[in-house]
């Protein structure tokens, strides 16, 4: 397993697989943080219930922007442009959860930050320690406001679920999003997943990432009082 600590300096000299996995992660990660703002910014951030909610929701969306400006800069070191990436159409992104253009209750806004922000939180988590050196480096802040934005989304979640109409609103938002957050992590067996951890860009394989999530968020699920949905309801990724 190669574990030497690489600089932007040399990026170039690294072998072709090397340099194509990490610009393939890097463009990924990018897409993901500029392509949340876009599900739920437009339609929701002077919709929100409260002034509150509006501000909180103005700083989760700047905070993103501010996720994508940096991976944007580690792009740029590796001669990659992403600024395409700031406007590309939703259908256009890489995983399906950002390719949704119907958000329609504010149930989904905090489903959105309890489930895929939480899976954001595991993607970057999967960098720490990598031996790419300047991507170790913005990760500390990224991962303390995507820990924000989950606790954000939970917060919502339980205020919904103290009624009996927002608990309806909450579960169907649940069950929405909950299949899409799990093919997030992708294939099980997916063979670039062993290459990444081989090449020392992430740590864990798919499944193995998936069933910590899994095994995180079921129970904070049913303590809500919501019902889990079916894991193998409209999956992808085995």
């Amino acid at each position: 397993m190669f574990r030497d600590r690489i600089n932007a300096g040399e990026f170039t000299q690294m072998p072709p697989e090397y340099r194509d996995l990490l610009t393939r992660v890097l463009t990924i990660q990018a897409d993901c943080e500029i392509g949340g703002p876009h599900v739920y910014g437009e339609k929701w951030l002077l919709r929100a219930p409260t002034a509150d909610d509006m501000h909180r929701l103005s700083r989760i969306i700047g905070e993103e922007i501010d996720h994508f400006r940096k991976f944007s800069r580690l792009l740029k070191d590796v001669q990659i442009d992403g600024a395409a990436l700031l406007w590309k159409a939703n259908s256009q992104r890489y995983l399906d959860a950002f390719k949704v253009t119907e958000v329609p209750t504010w149930g989904d806004v905090a489903v959105f930050c309890f489930l895929i922000d939480r899976v954001g939180k595991y993607q970057v988590e999967e960098f720490i320690d990598s031996t790419y050196l300047p991507l170790n480096a913005i990760l500390p802040e990224i991962m303390s406001e995507e820990i924000g934005h989950i606790a954000f989304g939970q917060t919502k979640m339980k205020e919904l679920c103290s009624n009996g109409t927002g608990r309806e609103e909450a579960q169907q938002a649940l069950n929405r999003w909950y299949p899409m957050a799990l093919d997030m992590f992708g294939r099980s067996e997916s063979r670039r997943s062993g290459d990444y951890i081989e090449w020392g860009l992430k740590r864990r394989m798919n499944a193995e990432a998936r069933k910590a999530y899994i095994e995180e968020v079921n129970p904070l699920i049913a303590k809500l009082g919501l019902d889990v949905p079916d894991e193998k309801k409209g999956r992808k990724y085995l």
